[in-house]
């Protein structure tokens, strides 16, 4: 679905590659992508100790995610970024701008002290709206 960013002269730009707020239309379906990880298609960790690696594989599973869905990176409209340490904020947003190349999601991105595994550096979970199944 067209999505369109939200710019408000009453906020500071973003420092990031976020939007502000995003606008997408109603109408299609809502998909809740869970938090995605660095593990592969095999289930292993890819880019242990490298948040660059490790992004690159989080927004690889979020774009496979979102097409067994029906739809694309471009779909998505919010993403929570959860990461091991904040000094990995330009890295992680710089790998970002390579996949969300047309309109940035709406973010929001905290530090937190553990992940389920020990190797994560990085999880993002991901809201999208899809088209209707009819106009695929």
């Amino acid at each position: 679905m067209p999505k369109h960013e939200v710019v408000s002269p009453d906020l500071a730009v973003p420092n990031g590659h976020f939007a502000q707020a995003t606008v997408v239309p109603a109408r299609g379906r809502l998909l809740f992508v869970s938090g995605m990880t660095a593990r592969n298609a095999t289930g292993d960790v890819t880019g242990v100790g490298d948040i660059t690696a490790q992004t690159h594989q989080v927004c690889q599973n979020l774009a496979a995610a979102v097409k067994a869905a029906g739809g694309t990176l471009d779909d998505i409209a919010r993403v929570d970024v959860y990461v091991r340490n904040m000094e990995d904020f330009a890295a992680i947003h710089s790998v970002r701008r390579q996949y969300f190349t047309g309109v940035a999601p709406a973010s929001t991105m905290v530090e937190v002290s553990k992940f389920v595994n020990k190797d994560y550096l990085i999880e993002i979970n991901a809201i999208a709206v899809l088209p209707d199944e009819d106009e695929r």
